[in-house]
């Protein structure tokens, strides 16, 4: 890295629209760069970009100037992607608007864009695109991953709703990438991540949703963990395409709808989305009541409540550790891993979680985009580990790497969802991509050549 000085951050300066800011600067909280509090790194220049302009200076300048490039859209990667020890962050945050098209049920968003304004502008005309579930996550990161969450079943991944994509190459180009213009690049940018250029808009197909949905949340204690675990496997085998949800080992928030005596317990929620009527919700959720849960939580909500649902298991600055992987198939032995690990579960905030696959999700062709995951598993398993204490950090790391550990000879193969990568292991990398990872490679010399941009789950340049 080349040292800093006040003539080189004034060329910046003069080449941006936007802010160019420094530790020690009023306008900087480094502390609201990374939703990570576990994340201990702190850049040297912070270039809060205004423009795709803007972007192409900051690469440029940061290349000349030798620095290491990272990039922030929301900064809610686990990993903490979005800032270097001594680096150059391009803060994509105040790209953030979302135009949304009702007619042709179109959205573009900007880079910088969270779910919480890409959901809250499309539900003004009652549509939405496949997106995460913990509504402060950014949208860049979240769809060059993948991007699931309760619509898959019925909309697939937010990559499978991509049109087009703007993207600033590191050579300063500004160009669109598209089925019909550079679909090589297009192709990459669904699932690849972003080593391949800085995207600041993203061109969204809409689907109608809302603006009520149903839910239904059947949790069910400890004890029976095994049980619930096997009740939702079922259940989500039969489910119609319109109907999503997960089985969520958790402790019981201290919620208003929570019984007082089951509040903060311990235990596993079978969680069930109903995107149709209030009468095929109640059809659908039948065998969850009839099951006798601890307690249960049925009722219609709007769909940006849905979205936000998750949000204060997720709270900013925690200190959190996730691992991720996919199953085949959820036997027996493996629930009983599960619930096993959930007994030894040491944080009330940590937790597993199982989303069924399939439905529209699976209709993609593996080779159709660069997912990395195969589009015939039929769950992902996230391990979440949540303290608000770093001094429980490393206990809490540990119960998330054992499980992990404990459910890896479950898996098919050692691929995982890359964004929930805490380390970017070269081999864990590549194993997520399978046969998919030398294509990138491929594209990743034509476009990143230098590989400037590598503070992600990395794809090297052939």
């Amino acid at each position: 890295m080349t040292k800093t000085t006040n003539s080189a951050v004034d060329a910046l300066r003069a080449a941006m629209d936007g802010k160019v800011l420094l530790p020690g600067d009023p306008d900087l909280d480094l502390t609201a760069l990374v939703w990570n509090g576990a994340v201990d790194r702190s850049p040297a220049v912070v270039a809060r970009c205004a423009s795709a302009d803007d972007v192409a200076a900051a690469l440029w300048w940061g290349q000349e100037h030798g620095f290491e490039i990272a990039v922030r859209g929301g900064g809610h990667n686990v990993a903490g992607a979005a800032v270097i020890d001594g680096g150059l962050t391009i803060d994509l945050s105040g790209l953030d608007s979302v135009v949304v098209d009702p007619v042709t049920r179109r959205a573009r968003c900007g880079g910088g864009a969270t779910l919480a304004a890409l959901d809250a502008a499309c539900q003004e005309h009652g549509l939405a695109v496949p997106a995460g579930t913990v509504s402060h996550t950014g949208v860049a990161g979240l769809t060059l991953g993948g991007g699931f969450g309760w619509l898959s079943p019925m909309a697939g991944l937010s990559i499978d709703n991509l049109v087009s994509a703007e993207v600033v190459l590191i050579d300063g180009r500004v160009v669109r990438a598209s089925e019909d213009a550079y679909p090589d690049l297009f192709w990459a940018l669904r699932g690849g991540g972003g080593n391949f250029g800085v995207v600041t808009e993203f061109e969204f197909r809409l689907h109608p949703v809302g603006p009520i949905v149903h839910l239904g949340m059947f949790f069910f204690e400890l004890d029976r963990a095994e049980e619930a675990v096997r009740l939702g496997r079922t259940f989500f085998a039969g489910a119609p395409r319109n109907a999503s949800g997960a089985m969520v080992g958790v402790h019981a928030p201290p919620a208003p709808f929570v019984p007082v005596e089951a509040r903060r317990s311990p235990g596993v929620a079978v969680m069930a989305v109903g995107f149709g009527t209030a009468e095929e919700h109640t059809t659908l959720i039948a065998p969850l009541r009839e099951a006798q849960p601890l307690f249960e939580f049925v009722t219609p909500m709007p769909y940006v409540g849905l979205q936000q649902m998750l949000d204060d298991g997720s709270p900013w600055g925690v200190h959190a550790y996730s691992k991720g992987l996919y199953l085949d198939e959820l036997s027996d032995d493996a629930i009983g891993v599960v619930a096993a690990q959930l007994r030894a579960k040491p944080s009330p905030m940590s937790q597993v979680l199982l989303f069924p696959l399939g439905g529209a999700f699976a209709d993609v062709p593996d080779e159709a985009t660069a997912f990395g995951g195969r589009r015939s598993a039929k769950f992902a398993v996230v391990v979440d580990a949540v303290v608000p204490d770093p001094l429980m950090f490393d206990p809490e790391r540990r119960w998330a790497r054992s499980t992990w550990d404990a459910l890896r000879p479950f898996a098919a193969d050692d691929g995982t969802y890359v964004n929930m990568m805490t380390e970017f292991e070269d081999d864990r990398v590549r194993a997520s991509y399978g046969a998919k990872y030398e294509r990138l490679s491929l594209i990743k010399a034509v476009y990143d050549p230098r590989n400037v941009l590598r503070a992600n789950a990395n794809i090297k340049p052939a």
